[in-house]
């Protein structure tokens, strides 16, 4: 609309201005004279302008009827397409004009124009390699989905043009939330291309947002060998899949298998968590508890982890409470002021009856960075050492107002997962989880009693003093809190 707007403004102001300058022409003394031997010819200004022009004009007939001529000779003389070309020559100026008119219009988000340039490109060039992905991402910006789906099938017909209208159909799949036919198109065009990064990546995505885990692997290991992703990077990602081939086995009851996964997973990344304490597992039900014991303080050493502790707890199932934190004591000193350190030990004091300690081991953390879980510890010690009901609730509604702790959670969106996965089940990112705090604007979980890990609940059967029985009473106490008012109170 504002384009024709503007034409016709363009047009009442060169009207306008020939108008006033054939007035002015009209109004000027003088002219131009022209002498022969016999006669001799007085113009006008107005006369000398118009015949100025028809002077430009016929020049320019000339040329172009000396160039035809010469075409017409050269096509007497033998050339058979002198004369086709003459007038190729002409049609393919016009067509290349609106080619680039096209792409200056789709640049400009005009689809519509571009769409129209497009057709004319075609009519004059016809040349379907080069006008039809231009009229493709025209109708495309212009909303016409049809026609570009049309167009991408007949770039299908052209060897030179095949990986374009594959890839388009490909990009339009996705938008409709096709992913199996988008992955069947991404495979042909990887196919067509495999040294193409974008569609590497594409492929990749698609393989594991369908839990095609075997042929994600393959399309890594293509990656790596095309020179498109550093080793390191490469190791971690492959690491990430052999995880979670690892989880399906598990899952599938095919518990040797998903040991190997598990084992693969840990020797390509030793500081990926999940796979450590799954190897670890996998080490400890074949015997070798020396090799769990290994996997798990290599990765202890890089980051301490709830996880890690747990399967390090389940390498001896059967000791006492004082053999266990014995035992423990060698992991801690590897990290002796980490917070899950303290964590940790606070709770293995509380199931050898070490009130005392664990209050020592958690106490600054309390002090200085309190999350859910150090509070409900501190209520389970403040239960052991016999504190009055009000002091232990006072502990537990401090737990469930306050951050919930190091979590699993994704670098992209920030969701917070309840456990490690290879995607982010909020944004579809691949390999986005960290262990660490989520934002501050994140609440705790339900209940802080969640927070206690299992290494005290698989020993406290070997107590015989119910004060210490401590995830039943803090669980009790915790289900009374939504009716009691004394929920509120904060500790002594």
């Amino acid at each position: 609309m504002l384009w024709s707007v503007t034409k016709v403004i363009i047009f009442i102001g060169l009207v306008v201005s020939a108008s006033f300058g054939t007035v002015y022409l009209l109004e000027l003394d003088g002219g131009i004279t022209i002498r022969s031997e016999t006669q001799e010819f007085v113009l006008t200004p107005l006369k000398a302008t118009i015949g100025f022009i028809v002077l430009v004009l016929a020049i320019w007939v000339l040329l172009k009827l000396a160039s035809f001529m010469i075409a017409v000779l050269r096509f007497l003389n033998g050339d058979d397409t002198a004369i086709s070309r003459y007038f190729d020559r002409n049609r393919q100026e016009k067509g290349y004009r609106a080619l680039s008119e096209g792409m200056l219009a789709l640049a400009s988000g005009e689809g519509d124009v571009a769409l129209t340039k497009a057709s004319k490109a075609e009519r004059y060039l016809r040349k379907p390699a080069l006008t039809n992905l231009l009229t493709a991402q025209a109708a495309e910006m212009s909303g016409n989905r049809r026609k570009a789906e049309e167009v991408y099938k007949k770039l299908l017909n052209n060897e030179k043009t095949r990986f374009v209208g594959v890839r388009g159909l490909m990009k339009q799949k996705l938008s409709d939330g096709e992913t199996d036919t988008a992955l069947k198109l991404a495979e042909t065009a990887f196919a067509l291309k495999p040294r193409h990064v974008e569609t590497q990546d594409m492929l990749l995505q698609l393989q594991a947002k369908t839990e095609d885990w075997k042929g994600a692997r393959e399309t890594l290991r293509n990656k790596l060998k095309y020179g498109s992703m550093p080793r390191d990077l490469h190791k971690r990602r492959d690491a990430v899949l052999a995880l979670t081939e690892a989880m399906v086995s598990k899952e599938d009851g095919d518990l040797e298998a998903a040991g190997k996964f598990a084992i693969e997973a840990n020797r390509l990344s030793p500081d990926l968590i999940p796979a450590a304490a799954m190897a670890a597992r996998a080490f400890t039900s074949q015997g070798n508890k020396r090799k769990a014991v290994s996997i798990l303080r290599k990765t202890w050493g890089v980051s301490p982890h709830p996880d890690l502790a747990a399967a390090f707890a389940e390498v001896e199932p059967d000791e006492t409470p004082d053999a266990r934190l014995k035992r423990f004591a060698k992991l801690f000193k590897l990290h002796p002021n980490h917070r899950e350190t303290k964590l940790v030990e606070a709770e293995l004091h509380i199931s050898a009856e070490d009130f005392p300690a664990a209050r020592r081991a958690v106490k600054q953390l309390v002090e200085e960075e309190p999350d859910a879980r150090s509070l409900t510890i501190m209520a389970a010690v403040e239960r052991g050492e016999g504190a009055p009901d009000t002091v232990v609730k006072g502990w537990l509604a401090r737990a469930l107002t306050a951050p919930r702790g190091p979590a699993w959670v994704c670098d992209v969106c920030q969701h917070i997962h309840a456990e490690w996965r290879a995607i982010c089940e909020n944004c579809g990112t691949f390999d986005s989880l960290s262990w660490r705090s989520p934002p501050a604007t994140t609440v705790s979980t339900s209940t802080g009693v969640e927070m206690l890990p299992l290494i005290v609940g698989a020993i406290e059967d070997q107590t015989d003093d119910e004060d210490v029985d401590v995830i039943v009473e803090a669980a009790a106490v915790d289900a009374e809190l939504a009716e009691t008012p004394e929920s509120s109170e904060k500790p002594v």
